[in-house]
């Protein structure tokens, strides 16, 4: 049985995002070659990966001459919401007290840390 596409990032295509985030729009060969830096990686991957990418909403493309020029079509801060949600959604029930909870209970979060994140809660409520 085929598996489910995947509407989230994966950890290749993240690193993509991450570069057209950084650079604003690149060909394939540039994406390549940045992320060859790290780690050798294949030009056809990187042009699947970013096909992919298209895909899925996260890039848009044009070609000019005989390459694909790719640009972000989601900001980090959207691409940062879609993932909390599904992260949301699939291990916490929805609940974000649920994940407030794991992340004060498996991190070492410091007082002062606690204390920005109370005052920016009590901010908040101030507003609304």
């Amino acid at each position: 049985m085929a598996r489910k596409k995947s509407d989230q990032l994966t950890d290749g295509e993240q690193a993509i995002m991450e570069i057209l985030w950084q650079q604003g729009e690149c060909s394939v060969k540039e994406i390549a070659a940045t992320l060859s830096r790290d780690k050798p990686t294949a030009y056809t991957t990187v042009q699947t990966m970013c096909k992919i990418l298209a895909e899925k909403g996260f890039a848009d493309f044009r070609k000019e001459g005989r390459a694909f020029v790719y640009r972000a079509s989601i900001s980090r801060d959207a691409a940062r919401q879609s993932a909390l949600k599904n992260l949301l959604n699939r291990f916490f029930g929805s609940s974000p007290e649920l994940l407030a909870q794991h992340l004060l209970r498996e991190t070492d979060i410091e007082l002062k840390d606690l204390e920005a994140l109370q005052k920016k809660i009590d901010d908040t409520d101030e507003t609304d």
